[in-house]
């Protein structure tokens, strides 16, 4: 590809991203006073729970946005489908941001968030695996999962950007403006990113697809089982790894160590800006020496280092949080180098999108959805703030599991429509 084609292709395919996780990593970071705002006067913990439990009812949508945007992706394109996705996620996005609250609207506060939620939900479904199936397709041949790393920057970078948010707003605003409706203002924001993503993806150019009279989510179902089985639980450590330090993580730095939230949500954002280089610089290892040793290293530093990870978290200094944290940044940043590229590769073209978005949001939407739910809910009912990290060496059990059931892609052609 040309270089310009070539930045014009990821900016399109990763601004999209920015816009789901920003909203996305904002509502998990002020999950507290969201929940103060929308749900009666309860205790605290209550309160985070069902915030964190709207949070997971939207990600339960995914795996039927998946379908849906998926479906759109085989039949009528890449570019149609994340135009599609990303206009549904910035008009509720901005529409969470002037909602009145329970004071307000009694019952029907939580009754419009959680659709609200549900419609955002239904479009990260489509979004993120379409938008790194459209840059990988147009990549060249040697530098797929580079490439592909650099689209999953758009994720990331939406949740650097909204933890910076977060962190800017908690230094300037006093905590009972913050608490009152200073936490609707990164909603409101998410408009312009979302105006941005539509101008964009509007003029990118995509090649005529080949019509085809199968479905492709009755194809997929029906004939690729097994396959939709490996790609679900190759995602389980990106799901449960990335959700529980890089988003629930704000919430118990305050709740397990007494962190300020200025400070956890300053701590969160540094971390996901060394994510950066980390997952593109394992994404360029990732061509050169193969998608199953990174992918492989990464799981296997996850399962180790949890609990060592979590012990340095837990002793309150911000210095060895963060070097606790920078060790999740290294093996969930490795493992997500590699695994768009690893996926785009072993599904076959007709299917694509409606394949790698079903099999990935179900386990996103699942685990990755509940997690920050389950977690809380442990940590408080075993009094373990450790709880989190055995989540963490479970799911990287699984998809270390999952990696030896794939081949080894990096060399091969990739087939398109």
């Amino acid at each position: 590809m040309e270089q310009g084609k070539t930045r014009r292709v990821i900016a399109a395919g990763a601004i999209g991203n920015v816009l789901e996780w920003y909203d996305f990593a904002v509502y998990g970071y002020f999950a507290a006073a969201i929940g103060r705002a929308f749900f009666p006067s309860e205790d605290a913990v209550a309160q985070v729970l069902a915030a964190f439990g709207i949070f997971a009812v939207g990600f339960l949508m995914r795996p039927i946005g998946g379908a849906v945007i998926g479906a759109i992706g085989d039949r009528l394109g890449r570019r149609a489908a994340l135009t599609f996705s990303v206009a549904a996620m910035a008009i509720p996005t901005f529409l969470v941001g002037v909602l009145p609250d329970y004071q307000t609207l009694g019952i029907a506060a939580p009754i419009l968030l959680t659709l609200l939620r549900m419609i955002q939900g239904l479009s990260v479904g489509g979004e993120y695996t379409t938008s790194i199936i459209f840059i990988i397709e147009q990549s060249p041949p040697d530098r797929r999962a580079f490439v592909g790393a650099l689209g999953c920057c758009g994720a990331v970078g939406g949740i650097l950007l909204g933890s910076a948010t977060g962190a800017l707003l908690a230094s300037v605003m006093s905590e009972q403006a913050l608490e009152s409706w200073g936490w609707r203002l990164p909603f409101l924001l998410g408009l312009v990113v979302g105006i941005a993503g539509v101008v964009l993806r509007r003029h990118v150019h995509e090649s005529p697809r080949k019509a085809s009279a199968k479905s492709p989510l009755v194809d997929t179902i029906r004939n690729h089982g097994p396959l939709l089985v490996k790609l679900a639980a190759l995602s389980v450590f990106n799901s449960v790894g990335f959700y529980l330090m890089f988003v629930y993580i704000v919430s118990w730095l305050q709740f397990a160590d007494g962190i300020a939230p200025a400070t956890a949500l300053a701590i969160n954002s540094t971390s996901m800006f060394v994510m950066l280089p980390v997952m593109v610089l394992m994404g360029w290892l990732s061509d050169r020496y193969g998608r199953r040793p990174v992918m492989l290293g990464a799981a296997a530093l996850g399962f180790v280092g949890a609990l060592p990870f979590f012990w340095l978290m837990h002793q309150g200094q911000p210095a060895l949080v963060l070097l606790g944290q920078f060790g999740f940044v290294l093996s969930v940043g490795a493992f997500i180098g590699g695994q768009p590229a690893l996926m785009v590769e072993a599904v076959p073209a007709e299917i694509r999108c409606t394949a790698i978005a079903l099999g990935y949001n179900v386990t996103l939407g699942v685990l990755g959805g509940f997690s920050p739910l389950v977690a809380t809910w442990l940590v408080h009912r075993t009094e373990n703030d450790y709880s989190p990290a055995f989540m963490i060496m479970a799911a990287a059990a699984i998809s270390f599991a999952a990696i030896l059931k794939f081949e080894e892609t990096y060399r091969l052609k990739l087939q398109t429509a």
